[in-house]
């Protein structure tokens, strides 16, 4: 048996791992039984995501993509990571295209030779395309965001009321203690006389 935290292999007769200390009789109780509790849904598939409208598709999407954490935020700075690896891709590949055909330009007939020298132009395609990402991760997302983030405030606000912060200076003090009335008893102390 390998031990699930560590992945040293175990023999089978072994309750505790050697290594980490893992509980392997219990990872070989849930491997024995093998009972989930939970029956095949075919809701949960990726057959049923075919089948599903548009509004509940979109539902589903948002609803996963909240779980996994990614926000509007996250999207857009995303899109512009993808606007400039597009845009990089797309200065390398003209830079490429434009050393690879000069070298190839001497070996073939001059009408060819004028295409052939300005094929490094198909790299503007990409980027140009990723400075659109970019452009649109900057300025168009950045007011998505905005717009997703102040629903989200209203969102928050119509919630349940919540308790306003403690303030310690709003305490009335009281008339009385609970030290008050049994330490006046005591009086002050006499000075002990050691008889030396």
């Amino acid at each position: 048996m390998f031990c699930p935290r560590c992945a040293s292999s175990q023999s089978d007769d072994v309750k505790f791992c050697t290594v980490c200390g893992a509980n392997l009789q219990a990872v070989r109780q849930v491997v024995d039984t093998r009972d989930t509790g939970k029956k095949f849904d075919w809701a949960d598939t990726w057959v049923a995501d075919m089948f599903r409208n548009p509004q509940a598709a979109e539902l589903h999407k948002l609803e996963m993509e909240r779980r996994l954490g990614i926000t509007p935020e996250v999207k857009r700075l995303n899109e512009i990571k993808a606007g400039v690896i597009t845009s990089s891709v797309g200065i390398g590949l003209a830079i490429f295209l434009y050393v690879f055909m000069r070298g190839i330009s001497g070996n073939v007939d001059p009408d060819a030779a004028a295409i052939i020298t300005r094929i490094w132009v198909v790299g503007v395609i990409p980027f140009l395309v990723g400075l659109a990402l970019i452009v649109n991760g900057m300025v168009v997302s950045k007011k998505l965001v905005a717009v997703a983030k102040s629903e989200q405030d209203k969102l928050d606000g119509a919630g349940p009321p919540s308790l306003r912060a403690a303030n310690t200076n709003e305490f009335i003090s009281s008339p009385f203690s609970v030290t008050e009335q049994t330490t006046k008893h005591l009086g002050v102390p006499e000075p002990k006389s050691d008889g030396r």
